[in-house]
């Protein structure tokens, strides 16, 4: 093999474990994108535990190939950049849509769950679910909600009997 094939199969193993180590990938269209706006995405990017990547497309699509992951096809075309969320399966995601908002020129284009292939409608409904932390806030709330009305309730009662 030459030294450019080995360097490129050496680059797609290194991709191969970014996709097998990640908790969910978004691939993002970052076309137009100014310096300070992509110096602004890449801290909150950091700060969140989600690597943000730009790679070859062709390189990317070999990977998921070999790794049996499909439906990429038509959305690795023209600038693509790769947000692999290490932490928080749904930071990049949340990330992604949050800043789509104020920066015209990024969008999600499609992204990898479980080892699955979604769609960019997906991955925006993903990005509205609350975090963990707010989540077992609810749970507790709606456990507690029972619990709290009995004991007003016999409250009460004792409360009219004394």
């Amino acid at each position: 093999m030459s030294a450019s094939r080995d360097l490129k199969a050496q680059h797609i193993e290194e991709i191969k474990g970014w996709i097998k180590n990640c908790n969910s990938m978004v691939v993002v269209s970052y076309q137009g994108i100014s310096v300070a706006e992509d110096t602004q995405l890449r801290a909150k990017f950091r700060a969140a535990n989600v690597q943000y990547k730009v790679l070859k497309n062709r390189l990317v699509q070999r990977a998921l190939t070999e790794l049996g992951i499909e439906g990429f096809d038509n959305h690795l075309e023209g600038s693509s950049a790769f947000a692999f969320a290490n932490g928080d399966a749904l930071a990049a995601a949340k990330i992604v849509v949050e800043e789509g908002k104020t920066i015209k020129a990024l969008q999600a284009k499609c992204g990898l769950m479980d080892g699955a292939y979604i769609d960019e409608k997906v991955v925006a409904k993903l990005a509205s679910i609350p975090s963990k932390d707010v989540l077992l806030a609810q749970l507790l709330g709606m456990l507690q909600s029972p619990i709290s009305g009995f004991a007003r309730a016999i409250q009460q009662i004792a409360e009219k009997q004394a």
